[in-house]
């Protein structure tokens, strides 16, 4: 069975304003000092310093995932609280902010090379490891899962604020990261071979500075055996995560028995599927997405019926397919994160409230 590995990106919050603080350096020096052997090389920083990520172990189980999820994030929290601080699993800060970037020579050449586009990417996302034998594989299934990717996208939508206002998109971390030259979808590379002379062909250009810049939709991880699916926002509640990363598996090995079956890659021209992905970015779970299958308009929970049936031997050999059709169904009732958010100041929050409201939903203590 696969292992997944899952990526969480967090944002430090002021328990008073909801306004983002820029105390990673801190939070970061507690947890070395307080974590214990378990929690080393699990947190880490970001660009900014309103901002920390945390990284479970590759796992098969799915409850044992979301037992991981849950721990960090409580650790996370319980180290930012030393720090004046809460964590929000949120991929936007909703009120407006001047992010205050992190110290280091990487960091500071990201700055000078693209300018503003740095200085706006306080935004939060969530990584999907899945393990893969070997680079062909790998990219034999980057080549299959491209039409799918926007639905994870839409699932995880957790980013309708942005400078204080409502953007009118579920996902508008996405569309400030594919602001970044090497983001977004990706045409079929067709081999391993073809894969690494892209990248070496894009790093020879200077405009990225190492394999780290390859901002892919999803991309072969540089440091482990695994393609990394970087699509989805860090989502609000982690049985949401959980979800993503349950399809980003089912996903991967759909697509690898198709290659290992012959199966013929469909070529859906990038143009379209930068259209798919900003349709799952404005409508989320709230509207129509396109359909992976046609590239057609369809609505929402068609589009999801579609992924469920798309990924159902792989979910069934796992034992996942009953948990994620109870997901996709929760999620089709209530909605994601960014919905919840909605809901928060439609009720009569504001923004502040809304930051700290989804502070207490990040770790448990919902409403």
């Amino acid at each position: 069975m696969r292992t997944v590995g899952v990526e969480e990106e967090l944002l430090l919050v002021s328990a008073t304003t909801g306004e983002p603080l820029a105390v990673s350096s801190a939070v970061l020096a507690a947890a070395a000092a307080g974590g214990g052997e378990e929690a080393d090389g699990v947190f880490e920083k970001e660009l900014q310093q309103e901002q920390v990520e945390f990284a479970t172990r590759p796992l098969s189980d799915m409850r044992e995932l979301r037992a991981e999820i849950v721990r960090w994030r409580a650790e996370a929290a319980r180290h930012a609280k030393g720090a004046g601080a809460r964590v929000a699993a949120l991929a936007t800060s909703p009120l407006p902010v001047e992010p205050s970037r992190n110290l280091g020579r990487r960091y500071r050449w990201m700055a000078e090379q693209f300018a503003l586009t740095t200085q706006e990417q306080l935004t939060c996302g969530c990584h999907v490891h899945v393990a893969v034998e070997s680079d062909e594989e790998g990219v034999a299934v980057l080549d299959r899962i491209r039409p799918w990717l926007p639905l994870l996208s839409a699932i995880s939508g957790n980013s309708p604020f942005w400078d204080g206002q409502d953007s009118g998109y579920s996902s508008y971390r996405s569309r400030v990261w594919n602001r970044l030259p090497s983001a977004g979808p990706y045409e079929p590379f067709g081999s391993a071979e073809n894969y690494h002379e892209c990248v070496r062909d894009m790093l020879a250009t200077g405009v990225l500075r190492d394999k780290g810049m390859i901002y892919f939709d999803a991309r072969l991880s540089h440091n482990y055996p695994t393609v990394e699916i970087r699509v989805a926002d860090v989502c609000l509640e982690p049985d949401t995560t959980v979800l993503v990363a349950t399809l980003a598996r089912g996903l991967v090995e759909t697509a690898a028995r198709a290659w290992r079956a012959g199966e013929p890659l469909a070529r859906i021209p990038v143009g379209l599927l930068r259209l798919a992905s900003w349709r799952a970015a404005r409508s989320g779970l709230q509207g129509p997405l396109l359909d992976p299958r046609t590239m057609n308009e369809t609505p929402a929970e068609v589009a999801l019926d579609a992924l469920l049936e798309h990924t159902d031997a792989a979910l069934g050999a796992t034992g996942d397919r009953a948990g994620a059709h109870r997901a996709v169904a929760a999620l089709k009732e209530r909605g994601g994160g960014a919905r919840r958010q909605r809901d928060l100041r439609d009720n009569g929050c504001d923004l502040a409230e809304v930051v700290r409201e989804c502070a207490r939903i990040t770790v448990g203590e919902d409403m």
